[in-house]
């Protein structure tokens, strides 16, 4: 059931939901809604979406009627509001998961079918609470030390420094527009606007006109003169996320972009012309879309110019305790959140689940454990999902679980690998680039504060960086 009065917003809603199988009934305010869960179509529901849209009521008291009315009934909400405050109250009210505007369908539908599992009684993947932390980062502010991980970063610090077109490829949630941004932000057009869209998200007959904008008349409903996503992001950088979604038709056109440096709005004569940075990214590999004819590939070759691929988090779980400690960090500065520590024992607990969200779900998880946490410090106790799912696969004959009483062999709880994984140590200096790197990201570049604590000079420590191979400005 979606509970909303907005005639557009339910049309894409069930549009969308019906994709995948959902039929999807209407409630106009949440007194009808209310009434709704006692009919015959109101008891056979599986979910409820609210659209934050009413200034009167809060969607938090929305989701305790409906929670009072029906306990087990999975609540989502939807809104444009990109507040934190607002994930919280909602989720300590009871939703199971908060949806930012504009939703991408296969977010929708994910969310949609991951509250199946909870009614089914089962530990499904965890649903994000929070979409994204707001404050972008620079690129010694991006937690990783893993040599994947730090092999993309450094492409993407090279690509920063040009005006060539970058693709991003990797699966969702591994913090592709992380570092589109980092890159954005370190290049010579950081003073200008980034405007990220996600191709995704927009129904296929409107993205030439999000991306090209349109002239008044152009179209049935054109009924105002629309600038394009292109023009804002004049002198600046365009952050095409999902680009593997976008029409075929509509390709053609951003290819002419590329070459040319001009838009052609719908219904318009004549072209605009633009100096616009590319940065694309997907989680598809965009060389069988190519193959499969979903993707042109005139068009994959301009965008493929500098190519980052960033590694899911299943294979740098090595980086996972200082990924926790920083966004724990990040959160605490977010309203209604404050500062709580994490035990070695709840990292170790992390670092044994397969992330299949990669760091947005591990971000979300964080989140929802520190909603709901009473003491200063997250212990394995605050992520039941993650206890409850590992027991699972232990039931079904997956390989058995570590001890969370015995020590880690592998890695430390910091996240510095000791092990190879033959079982021989590694070699010092190995270890030592990884302390050097974690302590780099810890306290995010300040290399004097990085050399104190270290226990050396400044001059001791750019010399280790040179030695050991570490580029501090990715």
């Amino acid at each position: 059931m979606l509970i909303d009065d907005e005639p557009a917003q339910k049309r894409l809603i069930s549009a969308l939901a019906s994709r995948a199988g959902w039929r999807t009934i209407f409630a106009g305010d949440h007194i009808s809604a209310l009434s709704m869960l006692g009919t015959h179509e109101g008891l056979r529901l599986d979910a409820v979406l609210v659209d934050q849209w009413n200034p009167h009521i809060k969607p938090a008291d929305i989701i305790r009627e409906i929670r009072e009315r029906r306990p087990d009934m999975p609540v989502l909400v939807l809104t444009s509001q990109n507040d934190v405050s607002d994930a919280v109250e909602a989720m300590r009210a009871g939703a199971c998961d908060y949806l930012a505007k504009p939703i991408a369908p296969d977010r929708l539908i994910a969310a949609l079918n991951a509250t199946l599992d909870r009614s089914d009684g089962k530990q499904g993947e965890l649903r994000p609470l929070t979409e994204k932390l707001t404050a972008p980062l620079a690129f010694n502010e991006i937690v990783g030390s893993a040599p994947q991980f730090l092999a993309a970063l450094a492409i993407a610090a090279k690509a920063a420094r040009t005006r060539v077109p970058v693709l991003i490829e990797g699966e969702s949630g591994v913090g592709k527009e992380v570092i589109a941004q980092a890159i954005h932000a370190a290049s010579p057009r950081h003073r200008n606007t980034l405007v990220a869209v996600n191709c995704g998200a927009i129904p296929g007959n409107l993205v030439e006109s999000v991306l090209f904008g349109h002239e008044r008349g152009a179209f049935t409903g054109a009924f105002e003169r629309q600038t394009g996503k292109f023009v804002h992001a004049d002198m600046g950088t365009i952050f095409l996320d999902e680009v593997s979604e976008m029409p075929l038709d509509t390709q053609v056109k951003l290819l002419r972009v590329l070459q040319d440096g001009e838009v052609q709005p719908v219904g318009a004569r004549i072209p605009v012309r633009v100096d616009v940075r590319v940065i694309a990214a997907t989680n598809k590999v965009l060389e069988e879309e190519v193959r499969a004819g979903r993707f042109r590939e005139d068009l994959y070759y301009r965008l493929n110019v500098m190519h980052v691929a960033v590694p899911p988090l299943r294979d740098r779980k090595s980086d996972i305790p200082a990924l926790a400690r920083h966004l724990l960090m990040r959160l605490a500065d977010q309203p209604g959140m404050r500062s709580l520590g994490i035990t070695s024992e709840a990292l170790a607990l992390l670092m044994q689940h397969d992330w299949p969200g990669n760091v947005r779900q591990l971000q979300n998880v964080l989140f929802r454990a520190a909603v709901l946490c009473e003491g200063q410090a997250l212990t394995p106790q605050d992520f039941p999902q993650i206890s409850a799912q590992l027991s699972m696969g232990r039931g079904k004959g997956a390989e058995a679980v570590t001890d969370l009483n015995r020590p880690r062999l592998t890695a430390s709880p910091n996240g510095v690998t000791l092990f190879e994984n033959n079982g021989h140590i590694r070699q010092l200096s190995d270890i030592e680039a990884d302390v050097i790197r974690l302590a780099i990201g810890h306290y995010r570049g300040r290399m004097t504060e990085v050399a104190r604590r270290l226990g050396i000079g400044r001059s001791t420590l750019y010399r280790k960086l040179s030695e050991l191979g570490i580029d501090n400005a990715a």
